[in-house]
């Protein structure tokens, strides 16, 4: 239908329940059709029947209303222009402190042209998968496996994994080769997709990917990874990661599954169970840590006969598909075994400074769009006759959130400089402790952004849909962060014992 042009002299004559007419910022809906569906009932349109709704419509609904119901929408106003931004896919948002600094007209010593051009492309992509990921979170089921191939076609798993020689040969959004892909690169990449807003979904995604892929790349025969690798970067399978058990969480060392050799030498049986694993009920690979007769070692399980797995019921969506696993007498070829067999250790601790990592880009953008929000919020609620921005306390609230996330964000930058000129053995020896004391300053401030946060969207911050939406799944799932991949208290701990290693034996006061 062809929109028309309307005086608001006009539109005023469209002011009953059978022939409703709204303003909504310059665009005129007939609302006479969709009054009956309305969520909140007939009242809340009548009282509006042939005016401006504008501010109304913005207290109590998310711009995306507008773009799902875009059909109503029959014309604009004569000589008047919008006055609000309209999101389309792929924006930099100009509201302060929105995105990190380097995109808000900052100096960075830190990004190449390539970045901008990597973040512009895959923020474009992201967006058009967006509303889709919404879609799995609420019902909380499978990501599809036609949504795995989107990904995999883009090469976002891939990239997920971080820059190596398994991305040489691929190329990027933005026209980014995989040899010139980096930490940079990565970083950009899981902010971008931590944009989706849908935590749960995300990880059942991503995150049992990115922390059991690298145990194959690092530590499988060749023959192994050629099979397996392909079918996990392409999104054709999926991939967990499984050590925690019932009895054993950060205590690795006291893990029960047991691995036992045949007679033959040419398969173990492995016996045990696994609790709280990522994506686990989505997997078709599980790298497995397992006791072996002089110690600890790591298994590639295919997903087959004696491999159950139950779906555990967390605070966030049932997609993210955190399983309880159950191996019973499964049989698994030797060829599987990843590193030496008893020094299983040395593959978990692998890649613990990546993982962390990870987990600081994605909780940085996690609180970046949630003091978005808060601004957006705080300048078109209208309480007590004034805008909540003009109240003294909200902007205190909101300067004490915007200097913990840019701190922590520094230093996370900070981090992947060093990440991109350090060797693996370098990284190992110097940003242990670092990446430890950063997550466990990261998640003190998802924390103290969440309380925030829910003060200034009252009520709304405590209810799935709507205008909190998104500050609701920060403080419901923030502590995801906060105990995955290592808990607030260890990491200070092994932040310091760290620190203590490089301390001189001779420093006195």
């Amino acid at each position: 239908m062809s929109l028309k042009t309307f005086a608001v002299e006009e539109v005023k004559k469209h002011s009953s329940e059978g022939d409703l007419w709204i303003i909504i910022d310059n665009a005129v809906y007939d609302m006479s059709r969709f009054i009956d569906l309305h969520p909140g009932g007939v009242q809340p349109i009548l009282e509006y029947a042939g005016k401006d709704a504008t501010d109304a419509f913005y207290g109590l609904h998310r711009q995306e209303v507008l773009i799902k119901y875009d059909r109503f929408k029959i014309g604009h106003i004569a000589n008047q222009k919008p006055q609000i931004d309209m999101y389309q896919p792929g924006d930099i948002s100009k509201v302060p402190y929105a995105e990190s600094s380097a995109w808000m007209g900052f100096k960075s010593p830190y990004f190449k042209e390539s970045h901008y051009k990597f973040r512009a492309a895959v923020r474009k992509v992201a967006d058009s998968l967006s509303a889709e990921a919404r879609e799995f979170e609420d019902a909380g089921t499978k990501p599809s496996d036609e949504f795995m191939k989107k990904l995999g076609d883009n090469g976002l798993l891939a990239g997920n994994i971080g820059p190596g020689p398994w991305l040489h040969g691929l190329t990027f959004p933005g026209g980014i080769s995989g040899e010139e892909f980096d930490y940079f690169h990565e970083m950009i990449l899981h902010e971008e997709l931590a944009r989706w807003k849908v935590r749960g979904f995300d990880d059942g995604v991503l995150g049992g990917m990115i922390i059991s892929a690298p145990t194959v790349l690092n530590f499988g025969k060749p023959e192994l990874k050629k099979k397996v690798i392909p079918e996990i970067f392409s999104g054709k399978k999926r991939i967990c990661l499984a050590i925690t058990e019932p009895y054993a969480g950060s205590d690795v060392a006291n893990i029960r599954t047991t691995a036992k050799k045949t007679a033959d030498g040419k398969h173990y049986i492995v016996n045990g169970v696994k609790k709280w694993i990522t994506g686990g009920c989505w997997a078709d690979y599980f790298s497995v840590a397992v006791r072996t007769d002089k110690g600890l070692s790591m298994l590639l399980i295919e997903r087959s006969e004696g491999v159950e797995t139950k779906l555990i019921k967390t605070s966030y969506s049932p997609s993210a598909g955190t399983a309880y696993v159950s191996f019973e007498n499964v049989k698994v070829p030797v060829e599987n075994l990843l590193g030496k067999e008893n020094h299983g250790l040395i593959v978990v601790l692998s890649n613990f400074n990546h993982e962390r990592w990870v987990m600081l880009t994605g909780s940085s953008m996690a609180c970046r769009i949630v003091i978005e929000e808060c601004f957006k919020w705080a300048n078109q609620r209208q309480v007590f006759g004034k805008r909540l921005i003009d109240q003294p306390v909200i902007r205190n609230k909101l300067a004490k959130m915007i200097a913990s996330l840019e701190s922590v964000h520094a230093w996370i930058e900070h981090i992947t400089y060093q990440m991109c000129n350090m060797d693996y053995n370098e990284q190992s020896d110097k940003l242990a402790g670092p990446i430890a004391l950063c997550k466990y300053q990261a998640t003190r401030m998802m924390h103290d952004v969440s309380d925030d946060a829910c003060q200034i969207f009252g009520g709304r911050a405590i209810t799935k849909t709507g205008m909190g939406r998104t500050v609701e799944t920060l403080q419901r799932t923030y502590k995801f962060s906060a105990i995955l991949g290592g808990a607030e208290e260890i990491m200070a701990d092994l932040g310091v014992r760290q620190a203590l290693k490089k301390m001189p034996s001779g420093a006195r006061l």
